[in-house]
């Protein structure tokens, strides 16, 4: 009988689950002192107090309670930490205020303070597992409603149906395709009527939850639903029509008053993984590369390394490194090769290489099947031109003949020592449109999940030697 009455009580629930927080933490700073066999004292009673006040207002200041139907859990991880390091720092404020750090266990305070913030969430992801066995159920459910029946709506619906333990229950579009094309469904969700019939439909049925995904050129209808509906007892969502732009990862940020859109990748995290990686690799390889160079070297006497122009974050160009695979001079036998070769000339307009290349010298043959060759790139990685995984490193003409409209996509990040093109077909994709469908996937999908599972491949790419010429 409880489930089904959640959704009235729901307000109630939160403020328990908000004590029962509370509670938690001084409970378990009480179990410290008694596991350690810290003698309690007045002081203790007091942090006991403080702390209590202090997570009953940092809690609901930093929303832990809202809700989190459709969010992932390491969101609600960082919302919790930051509650929980602002109580830590009003703490620590207090025992350097009042000089009184002395009468507590450091070994206590520092455990408590530390995992605190982990048995918060499992207490949170029990609860989350909880309700979405509910809802599997058929209970405590939020009813919803999408505005605009276009390919962003049904992104909506897909992305609501790929997570049913949110419980959000889709029960049908608003669009003018209703007027327009005579259309009744959409998905297998009903037309439930055109996009002003939106106020009245609110106003006679109990829904929780309005998406509007139209088109931002429908602003007047945008406009029109928020001023008449959001007294109505809907939440209203706004969902940014941010795929016409072609770049997932846009993000809203502030430049003073205003909202803009960053359409520049977040990617701090990732040059913080290529500078560690990297490091690793070039100190653990050194030996390795030492010994290739000598041989480079001592094969006809020419440099070691080959600097190539290559493209990179803004359309900039770079020298991209690599150990020297081919003779001295190659680059001016290569027009002579073509001009003679028809055959080669068709293949190096199609691939930009190719694949039996007569320039190549003996290591370097070696060195491009074991892909040792790039290792000098991790050089480049440390200098900032590239990074360990990304798109393929191209030349200014392949961009501008082959990638065209995704242009703009591919230089919104840095060019890669692997990527997808690496762990795939590598060489062997003969259709340069899957080249650059590649690429596309990986700007528009990345993540460093992704980016450990391509330098596993990777690996194992470089051992088997598949597609390396």
């Amino acid at each position: 009988m409880l489930s089904t009455n959640l959704r009235e009580q729901s307000s109630f629930i939160v403020r328990c689950f908000h004590l029962l927080d509370c509670l938690l933490v001084v409970g378990y700073l009480w179990l410290l002192v008694v596991w350690y066999r810290v003698p309690w004292s007045p002081y203790y009673t007091r942090l006991e107090i403080i702390t209590f006040v202090l997570c009953l207002v940092a809690f609901q200041s930093f929303q832990l309670y809202r809700s989190w139907r459709g969010w992932r859990f390491y969101i609600e991880f960082l919302y919790i930490l930051r509650a929980w390091i602002t109580v830590v720092g009003l703490l620590l404020f207090y025992f350097f205020i009042f000089k009184i750090s002395h009468a507590y266990s450091r070994v206590v305070f520092m455990i408590w303070s530390t995992t605190t913030p982990l048995l918060l969430f499992a207490v949170h992801v029990a609860a989350r597992r909880l309700l979405s066995i509910i809802r599997a159920r058929g209970r405590n459910v939020r009813r919803a409603v999408i505005v605009g029946a276009g390919d962003l709506g049904m992104n909506v619906v897909r992305e609501i149906e790929s997570m049913p333990w949110a419980g959000i229950e889709i029960l049908g579009f608003f669009d003018d395709k209703v007027d327009e094309e005579n259309l009744d469904q959409v998905m297998g969700k009903p037309i439930l009527g055109n996009i002003n019939s939106i106020q009245p439909y609110l106003s006679k049925n109990d829904i929780d939850y309005v998406y509007i995904a139209l088109p931002m050129r429908a602003e007047k209808k945008i406009f029109t639903i928020l001023r008449e509906c959001r007294s109505l007892g809907a939440r209203i969502y706004l969902i940014p029509d941010l795929y016409v732009y072609g770049l997932h990862h846009a993000e809203i940020q502030s430049l003073g008053k205003l909202l803009i859109l960053n359409f520049n990748p977040h990617t701090e995290w990732k040059r913080g993984f290529d500078i560690i990686f990297s490091l690793c690799v070039l100190i653990c390889t050194l030996p390795l590369s030492l010994l290739v160079a000598l041989l480079v070297k001592l094969d006809d006497g020419g440099p070691i390394f080959y600097r190539h122009r290559r493209i990179t974050a803004t359309g900039k160009e770079f020298d991209c490194l690599k150990f020297r695979t081919m003779r001295v001079g190659a680059d001016q036998e290569l027009h002579r090769l073509l001009a003679e070769n028809p055959e080669l000339k068709k293949e190096w307009d199609a691939h930009f290489k190719l694949k039996n290349d007569p320039r190549v010298t003996r290591i370097g043959r070696f060195l491009r099947r074991t892909s040792l060759d790039e290792f000098p790139q991790f050089l480049n990685v440390l200098k900032g031109d590239m990074s360990v995984v990304g798109a393929r490193p191209i030349v200014g003409r392949e961009l501008k003949d082959f990638y065209k409209e995704s242009a703009g996509r591919y230089c919104s990040m840095k060019p890669g020592i692997t990527g997808p093109w690496q762990v795939g077909r590598r060489s062997d994709v003969d259709d340069y449109t899957e080249r650059v469908e590649m690429d596309d996937w990986y700007i528009l999908n990345y993540s460093l999940w992704n980016d450990i599972k391509i330098i596993g491949k990777t690996i194992v790419s470089m051992i088997r030697g598949n597609g390396a010429y």
